[in-house]
């Protein structure tokens, strides 16, 4: 086996990632730095297959930075709902108007002005920089971290400062020839995606095996260092379903920054809290009991519904909220939970309308 070095690592990536990566993601094949944008800000923290289907429709309502920039912010929530970590899409709208405001309508490609972006960081722009202008910059997303810990046996946790540093400094060494970047950049990021992955590595298909520390040693299970563990706290809350006689919700707009900024919700309080504003909580009803996980903590969900006799224009007065009819509720822009909620309601009324036809 030879050890770990630095000399031939770039040229290793890239004559695998010609033969054996992958070639047939819909946002590759273009070096438009507006998709290359949209693709990775879309797959932080988000798994290719979960990707894809919202990249296309995604793509199909907003070609081009001008589309999106100057799109309402609702419909751009909304085709982001699901997708989860909502203020990646609040950066993305802001980042397109920034795009079409400060840079003319056209989309950089220069890492330190893509920087200058909200929402991109050094990694993404090295990234968009790489794909679309063959940018010679590197990359460090979590898989190549990975595949790095691994093939150079670095010690610590690579979300630590100290190893962070250590782990942008070794990137940077590794990079090949500006010819070849679009290659290795990808090749990097599939290696970790589909071999180098977090549990049961593809060892004996890799074209780094030859030189990885950690295979070498035994450690492979134990690199990349993990981060220290901690019990995610549980917080509660009360979603209140409020239902009118044609089967409408009441939904309210929550705020642009924090969790689920700028999407449609359910009105919420804390438990033991009284109910909103015109809501009669003596005639609530538990409809669900959901669990959330969050990064940081797990969020119990305390669903009560309360059927109304008609759409009460006090409730709709208050701030952010408004009515949803059924066939509007299909559609809102709401967080994963809420729309677990609405799926149900939906679901109950289909029901309750065969039964009185039948």
């Amino acid at each position: 086996m030879k050890r770990a070095n630095q000399q031939d690592f770039a040229q290793a990536v890239v004559a695998w990632q010609r033969t054996h990566g992958r070639h047939d993601l819909p946002w590759q094949g273009s070096t438009d730095p507006y998709r290359v944008w949209v693709s990775e800000i879309m797959l932080q923290q988000t798994q290719v297959s979960t990707v894809i289907p919202y990249y296309l429709r995604f793509m199909a309502r907003f070609p081009d930075v001008l589309a999106l920039a100057d799109a309402p912010d609702d419909e751009v929530m909304q085709h982001w709902a699901g997708l989860g970590y909502y203020s990646r899409a609040r950066n993305l709208h802001a980042a397109a108007r920034d795009v079409r405001d400060r840079f003319g309508g056209q989309f950089p490609t220069d890492p330190e002005a893509l920087q200058s972006l909200r929402g991109i960081g050094r990694s993404t722009a090295a990234a968009i920089a790489a794909f679309s202008a063959n940018a010679r910059a590197a990359i460090l997303d979590g898989n190549v971290k990975r595949v790095l810990a691994r093939v150079f046996a670095i010690q610590g946790f690579p979300g630590s400062a100290p190893v962070e540093r250590q782990m942008w400094a070794l990137a940077d060494s590794l990079l090949p020839a500006a010819g070849d970047m679009p290659a290795y950049t990808q090749g990097l990021m599939d290696l970790g995606a589909t071999l180098c992955t977090p549990k049961r590595p593809r060892c004996g298909e890799c074209p780094l095996a030859d030189r990885c520390e950690a295979l070498r040693q035994s450690r492979v299970a134990e690199l990349p260092v993990a981060r220290p563990r901690k019990t995610p706290p549980r917080r509660g809350a009360v979603f209140w379903l409020v239902v009118d006689a044609s089967g409408g919700v009441l939904l309210q707009k929550r705020p642009p920054v924090g969790i689920w900024g700028g999407l449609w919700s359910l009105p919420q309080t804390e438990p033991g809290q009284a109910a909103p504003a015109g809501v009669d909580a003596q005639r609530a009803e538990r409809f669900a009991l959901i669990e959330h996980a969050f990064t940081h903590f797990t969020l119990e969900i305390d669903v009560q519904r309360v059927a109304l006799p008609a759409s009460s224009a006090l409730l709709a007065a208050e701030p952010g909220a408004r009515w949803f009819t059924p066939a509007e509720l299909a559609e809102a822009g709401v967080p994963k939970p809420v729309r677990t909620v609405l799926d149900s309601h939906l679901a109950q009324l289909r029901a309750e309308a065969a039964a009185k036809r039948s």
